[in-house]
């Protein structure tokens, strides 16, 4: 299962919008975080989240299980480790 965690800021809203989106990717809270999970690869794509560079590339605050494969300025991919 890949898990990637994010912080419940404003500015963080654009991630967390695009994620609930997808069906294939659960989103829930623990702590001050938002915990996106899936059976599959967790794909985000930047455009969509509406983030500038300097929000985008600071978003992920942790993973669980998982690693980032690809995190530029077209998208966030995380896989199962």
């Amino acid at each position: 299962m890949s898990r990637l965690y994010v912080l419940d800021v404003p500015e963080n809203e654009g991630v967390v919008k695009v994620a609930s989106a997808d069906r294939a990717v659960t989103v829930d809270r623990v702590g001050p975080y938002f915990r996106f999970s899936a059976d599959g690869d967790i794909e985000i794509d930047r455009r969509a989240t509406g983030c500038r560079h300097a929000v985008w590339y600071s978003a992920v605050a942790g993973l669980e299980g998982s690693k980032i494969v690809q995190h530029d300025k077209n998208a966030l991919r995380v896989v199962a480790r």
